[in-house]
């Protein structure tokens, strides 16, 4: 019989009291074939001025978490429940029009393609500017002046001119940059960033993730960074939650979960990735198979038939019952595996490969 675990209590993390509280959170989805669980109980927070990293792979439900937070789910086709909590104030089940006085002022979103986030038919300036004349009431010159500021801010060059140019003029760089501008117009208090470099090159990846810094020391925002890229994580975010198949797996700091990572699915991530420091003759080593279909999720512990590890679990529990994500605070992860089991395991297969 398979067990469901119990709601999990989180930290606020390494940032103090949170800005964005988020429990037992779960998003489904009615389709032809089944109801798609896309985010199953899942808590998080995030406090001022900190960064929380979410990664996983494609389909674990990290875009989904975070489209929930913003309340920009389609109401009639998806089922949200659970506590999102932004500055106090609760979110599910809110009107649709209190939503819209949130988002832009007190939350806003840069979205991973800024070429399609972006309307071609608009100058850039305008896009920038309609945000800020909405929540505030500027006028048209007001508007005009503080896109010119903000384009300024985040390092566009000329921005006095550049801001009456249409979005396909602006190289990818300067387009993600605009949206940055553009999402941080109104100085929200909560950003969420969602595979904000994907499509970028290192040089201008790193001059990106400088300039969210930069910009979060200076307003003090929290700031959500989706990604599949633990390098990214590692450099910009102090907190990082791992999710799988709509759930988290490992929760912690950067420092905790990169230098002693604690679940399977995160020895899996960490192995594919190349080192600098590892051992250079130990070849990479993917996670092998591909992730469950979320309207049909294996009974037990979702990452159980990718596990390399699960037979060394007496009593077929991987199978059988789905593991809390413990201990309730600090670093955690949900496995079966015992505390000396995952310390073995890392010392003896896992750390060399990382260095």
């Amino acid at each position: 019989m398979t067990t469901q675990a119990k709601p999990e209590e989180v930290s606020a993390g390494s940032g103090g009291t949170p800005f964005l509280s988020v429990r037992d959170l779960s998003v489904r989805f009615s389709t032809e074939d089944g109801v798609v669980r896309a985010v199953d109980n899942l808590s998080f927070d995030v406090a001022p001025g900190s960064t929380l990293g979410i990664v996983g792979e494609s389909g674990s439900g990290k875009s989904v978490t975070n489209l929930a937070v913003l309340g920009l789910h389609n109401p009639d086709r998806t089922e949200i429940s659970g506590s999102i909590k932004l500055d106090g104030q609760e979110l599910v089940g809110a009107p649709n029009r209190e939503l819209e006085k949130l988002r832009g002022k007190k939350m806003s979103m840069i979205f991973q393609d800024p070429l399609t986030a972006l309307s071609p038919f608009h100058t850039i300036g305008k896009q920038i500017g309609e945000t800020f004349r909405k929540h505030t009431g500027a006028s048209k010159k007001e508007a005009r002046d503080r896109a010119i500021e903000m384009l300024t801010r985040v390092g566009i060059p000329q921005p006095t001119s550049r801001v009456d140019d249409y979005p396909h003029q602006f190289s990818g760089g300067m387009r993600q940059r605009a949206m940055i501008a553009m999402s941080l117009v109104c100085d929200p208090k909560l950003v969420i960033a969602d595979e904000p470099t994907t499509a970028l090159d290192v040089t201008v990846q790193a001059q990106i993730l400088d300039l969210l810094k930069d910009l979060q020391q200076e307003m003090g925002t929290a700031i959500i960074l989706i990604t599949h890229d633990l390098g990214v994580v590692a450099r910009t975010a102090q907190d990082i939650m791992v999710m799988y198949a709509g759930r988290a797996v490992e929760r912690g700091t950067v420092r905790e979960v990169l230098k002693a990572p604690q679940h399977p699915y995160t020895w899996g991530l960490l192995s594919s990735m190349p080192s600098l420091t590892g051992d250079v003759n130990i070849p990479l080593k993917p996670v092998r198979g591909t992730p469950p279909s979320l309207i049909n999720l294996p009974s037990g512990c979702p990452f159980n038939p990718r596990c390399d590890f699960r037979e060394k679990v007496i009593g077929g529990g991987c199978t059988s019952e789905r593991p809390p994500l413990s201990p309730a605070t600090g670093h955690a992860a949900a496995c079966h595996l015992n505390q000396a089991q995952r310390q073995d395991i890392f010392i003896d297969q896992i750390k060399p490969r990382l260095g």
